[in-house]
């Protein structure tokens, strides 16, 4: 049996960053995974999306090049060497994860990890080749031991996955062929972002969506707003139904809404969410507490069991690859007997066309915890920076406190969304306020720009709307 101070059993961005903390803190570490280093937002998630998602940015600019006066140009999709570069810039990713392990005196150990006792993990074979320097399967033991074990795609009743006709992102991010018809089941972020690749590759794309609006989790005027975009691009949706039945046909489905609604498409893509990878981890004699489906911690990553801890997605929501990294790093350095403060406003980001990102409260969730709210709007088609880049449909809407003053949220849907929402987290992590903000020098011309005149709008008003 090898011991070390600390085990941690999956290597995504929770894990792999835990680790490398822990050896910085100067903790002996094995880090035990069974199939993907990087983990699934790595290899299958965030990154292979987002590398198709920019082919589909390139391939929007070059079919409106006339508006910046270039020749018009007719660019043709290679969906082989879309997928091909998504899984070459993952790859790469991945091999540098495992060159920063082994840099930081890492053990990776490679199999598929079961506990056995209170600070006692077996190993066994995981049936994917292990990294070359790797350990093996085995008994290995800690004093502390972390789970980052990730979740994986929800199955649904009547639509459970098979990899032909009825797709996981797994599938989505390998297809064989690009559908002439795609059913996307689930408006969340794995949704919109797929039926914008695909809507883009030439797939005539449908969203069915269960509640009663697009992105149900997001603000309702951002959630329009992206509706809107997506009916532009010929993008059918239908909000408030669920799949009542489906009909399997040799290549083709049908889907029948419980409106009455038939939709046929070709394959159809179960987005509708994750679940925490919680099984087959060998918890349940050790009462360890769940909460909907989730091993239950407290604000540091510890569970009932003294000595098991857990991170990221497996932890519970919000189910973001950053707030896992987070909660490692605030794991790593509770086990070590250091305080790393309490837990920040976590932003999320949508890599759709358009982008979304928020951060905080929404208006609707401000005004339902008690808030007399103030909100500012500023349109990007006052915003320099967004004309010049030809893409002047978004929004940025920020809320205060209307007493205090203090920034509560905010939203941004347009271009480079994403790049722009850490302004705001910093200044919802450091307690801003609405008048701190607008002392603020935004530099012209930039998309920021627009956060500053959305925070006036709150006030006095914008200048430039």
């Amino acid at each position: 049996m090898k011991t070390h101070d600390l085990l941690i059993i999956g290597a995504g961005p929770g894990g792999y960053v835990a680790a490398i903390r822990a050896r910085q803190l100067g903790l002996t570490v094995g880090l035990i995974e069974r199939a993907h280093l990087g983990g699934i937002c790595l290899n299958w998630g965030c990154i292979p999306t987002k590398s198709m998602l920019r082919g589909v940015d390139l391939l929007h600019q070059a079919q409106h090049a006339d508006r910046f006066g270039l020749q018009p140009l007719s660019p043709v999709v290679a969906p082989d060497r879309l997928v091909a570069r998504a899984g070459e810039v993952a790859g790469q990713l991945s091999a540098g994860v495992g060159f920063l392990l082994k840099k930081n005196g890492v053990d990776l150990i490679w199999g598929t990890a079961r506990l056995t006792a209170p600070g006692g993990v077996e190993v066994a074979a995981s049936g994917t080749p292990a990294p070359r320097g790797a350990l093996g399967p085995g008994h290995y033991a800690a004093d502390n031991i972390i789970l980052a074990t990730g979740a994986r795609p929800r199955s649904l009743p009547g639509l459970e996955p098979d990899g032909r006709l009825i797709w996981t992102y797994y599938q989505a991010l390998r297809p064989a062929a690009i559908p002439a018809a795609l059913l996307v089941v689930g408006s969340g972020a794995v949704g919109v972002e797929f039926a914008s690749i695909y809507s883009a590759m030439g797939s005539k794309v449908t969203i069915v969506e269960r509640e009663a609006r697009l992105l149900p989790q997001e603000d309702e005027e951002i959630s329009g707003l992206m509706a809107k975009a997506l009916g532009r691009r010929g993008i059918g949706l239908h909000t408030g139904v669920t799949v009542a039945r489906l009909d399997r046909r040799d290549e083709q489905l049908t889907a029948h809404l419980c409106d009455g609604t038939a939709v046929t498409a070709d394959r159809l893509l179960s987005a509708a969410g994750v679940v925490p990878n919680v099984e087959g981890l060998g918890l349940e004699p050790f009462g360890v507490a769940f909460a909907r489906g989730a091993v239950k911690t407290d604000g540091a990553g510890r569970t009932a069991l003294p000595g098991l801890w857990a991170i990221g997605d497996v932890a519970g929501a919000p189910m973001l690859a950053h707030k896992a990294v987070h909660d490692g790093i605030r794991c790593v350095e509770a086990i070590a007997g250091r305080s790393s403060g309490a837990h920040g406003p976590v932003p999320s980001c949508i890599y759709a066309a358009p982008q979304i990102s928020s951060v905080g409260l929404t208006e609707a969730a401000a005004i339902a915890a008690g808030h007399q709210v103030k909100v500012g709007r500023f349109s990007l088609r006052g915003n320099g920076k967004a004309l010049v880049l030809g893409e002047p449909d978004g929004l940025v809407k920020t809320v205060f406190d209307a007493a205090t003053g203090q920034l509560l949220g905010a939203q941004v849907i347009g271009t480079g969304a994403s790049e722009l929402i850490h302004g705001l987290t910093v200044a919802l992590t450091l307690g801003a306020t609405q008048t701190q903000l607008a002392g603020v020098i935004f530099p012209h011309p930039t998309l920021s720009e627009a956060l500053h005149e959305s925070v006036l709008a709150a006030g006095e008003g914008a200048i430039h709307a």
